[in-house]
């Protein structure tokens, strides 16, 4: 339908869903880039000063097949390895679920920062999950199915935007660094834990330019992340969702729907469903 630098929206499925290349973020901290072609496969490799190199794989049609992490003594830390079968599906296979039933309480499901100890936010970012999962997705279908994202626990970040803003201001950075720091720690304990960064806008505007505004949100949050926090980039994934979902069910201008959510997917790619074990700070 659109194509704007480094992002396509489409229509598939009946559904409109925005794609997007993530080298931008490994750009920011990378001391060379190129681009390999092995056979069918497009290879990024990211070369760090710390002489470790981040690793993309991607096919003929922009797929992500596989994301991994070489360290300077050449231990390889695979990330992301997606499995797809059949011919290439552009938005990748929508996932129907019934909804999970919620064991937790709620504040340890949906966790707003702003309200909750830091224990919560720890507990959230590290917990399995809310119900048993059959088998190992792909990124694709976990960016594009609900009925997968909504097995593990999120955290609602504390930070909103103007309207038709996707900058995080300086006075918001700061209510970041508990994200950073249980991510980081997650990273730490566990190198191939990934993290999925959401978008999100309220219902004022068309449906297309909400699409593209709320995954600038959540590039503009893992930018932070990384920048200012140090959290490693290949650890994160992002995507916009618009006004799909909204947190304060209204038609109108609505802060609160102009949000950032995370979530820990690694039980989702891996089809294994612990959680990560770390003692919560004091």
């Amino acid at each position: 339908m659109i194509e704007e630098p480094g992002r396509v929206i489409v229509r598939e499925g009946g559904r409109t869903i925005i794609r997007h290349n993530d080298d931008d973020r490994f750009r920011w901290e990378a001391r060379s880039s190129h681009v390999e072609r092995h056979g069918d496969e497009d290879v990024t490799i990211f070369d760090r000063p710390d002489g470790s190199r981040i690793y993309t794989v991607t096919d003929e049609s922009g797929r992500l097949l596989r994301r991994y992490r070489r360290t300077a003594d050449g231990r390889e830390i695979i990330i992301i390895d997606n499995h797809y079968s059949g011919p290439p599906v552009f938005a990748g296979k929508f996932i129907d679920l019934p909804p999970p039933v919620i064991r937790i309480p709620r504040e340890h499901y949906i966790v707003e920062p702003q309200y909750a100890q830091s224990n919560a936010v720890y507990y959230a970012l590290w917990a399995a999950p809310v119900a048993a999962i059959a088998q190992a997705y792909t990124l694709d279908e976990i960016r594009y199915s609900e009925p997968l994202r909504v097995l593990m626990p999120r955290v609602d970040l504390d930070v909103n935007f103007d309207t038709g803003s996707w900058a995080v201001t300086p006075d918001q950075v700061g209510r970041l660094a508990v994200i950073a720091d249980g991510i980081s720690r997650a990273v730490a304990a566990r190198p191939s834990e990934v993290f999925l960064i959401e978008g999100h806008t309220d219902a004022v505007g068309s449906d297309i330019d909400n699409l593209s505004l709320s995954d600038r949100r959540a590039e503009s949050v893992a930018l932070v992340l990384t920048q200012q926090f140090r959290v490693p980039p290949e650890n994160l994934v992002t995507q916009g969702y618009g006004e799909q979902y909204p947190k304060v069910p209204t038609q109108g201008p609505e802060r609160a729907n102009r949000r950032v959510t995370v979530r820990r997917i690694t039980p989702l790619l891996t089809g294994r469903e612990e959680a990560v074990r770390l003692p919560l700070p004091r």
